[in-house]
């Protein structure tokens, strides 16, 4: 079975009621080689939410500050989002995919 991690990513902006659907971004972490019960499985667990986070929150123009702020609040809420599950799963070093999802 394939253990993976499925991390998605509600973006929405401060556009009108009418504007387009909020774009939807997705990453997938795969699981399946680490050993959640070591700390190094973990660490590595880590590292992959962590760089998962990034791309779907994406990134902004060093211009534009309101832009990086909004990553950084993205980056900051979707870990956030993700901490009890990822604990659970440790805990349990469990094979079962995690949604992620980030406003």
């Amino acid at each position: 079975m394939t253990k993976t991690f499925i991390a998605i990513l509600l973006a929405a902006t401060a556009t009108p009621a009418l504007a387009e659907a909020p774009v939807i971004a997705t990453s997938t972490v795969q699981t399946a080689d680490l050993d959640l019960s070591r700390a190094q499985g973990q660490r590595a667990l880590d590292r992959r939410l962590a760089e998962a986070v990034k791309e779907v929150c994406g990134i902004a123009s060093d211009v534009d500050i309101a832009g990086k702020n909004d990553v950084r609040r993205c980056r900051v809420e979707t870990l956030a989002s993700l901490a009890d599950e990822r604990d659970q799963r440790i805990a349990a070093a469990s094979s079962q995919p995690i949604k992620v999802a980030a406003r």
